[in-house]
């Protein structure tokens, strides 16, 4: 690019200095640097766009390997597989004879229809005592009853 050194800069703000005058000269120079600014990113955005595109064309050729890759493996598969049949049809045997074997039968599942009430029953009382589980329902009434506060005489 332009070789700028302090000398230079020095010589182009005087000469700026004397051309535009002292009032116009804040405003040409922040005119001056958005205009440079915007350059600088329109520069960025280029190279940015430039590299997008190559690492898009590096991605492509390793897709198109790695296809290549697994239509390979897949053909060699097929190879095997096919070998493997005729290895087996010359011996006498067939693949669906060798390819289901026995499953044993178990039978069929059952819900075990646990009765809650009979597992309630089952918990001695001094344990739902001690834990503070309700044995006996009581009405609303008498739930408002019992935790009223009692008057003092």
């Amino acid at each position: 690019m332009i070789d700028l050194g302090i000398s230079k800069l020095a010589l182009i703000g005087a000469v700026a200095l004397i051309v535009i005058g002292p009032e116009k000269l804040p405003r040409v120079a922040r005119t001056v640097g958005m205009l440079l600014g915007k350059a600088q990113r329109y520069v960025n955005d280029v190279k940015a766009e430039v590299n997008r595109s190559m690492d898009l064309d590096e991605l492509r050729k390793m897709k198109d390997t790695v296809q290549e890759a697994a239509r390979d493996v897949e053909q060699s598969i097929h190879t095997g597989a096919s070998d493997f049949e005729k290895q087996f049809s010359e011996s006498g045997q067939t693949l669906s004879a060798l390819a289901e074997p026995e499953v044993p039968s178990y039978p069929e599942y059952r819900h075990p229809r646990k009765n809650w009430r009979l597992k309630q029953g089952a918990t001695p009382q001094w344990y739902k005592s001690r834990n503070g589980v309700r044995t006996k329902a009581l009405s609303g009434a008498a739930r408002v009853a019992r935790f009223r506060p009692h008057k003092i005489n």
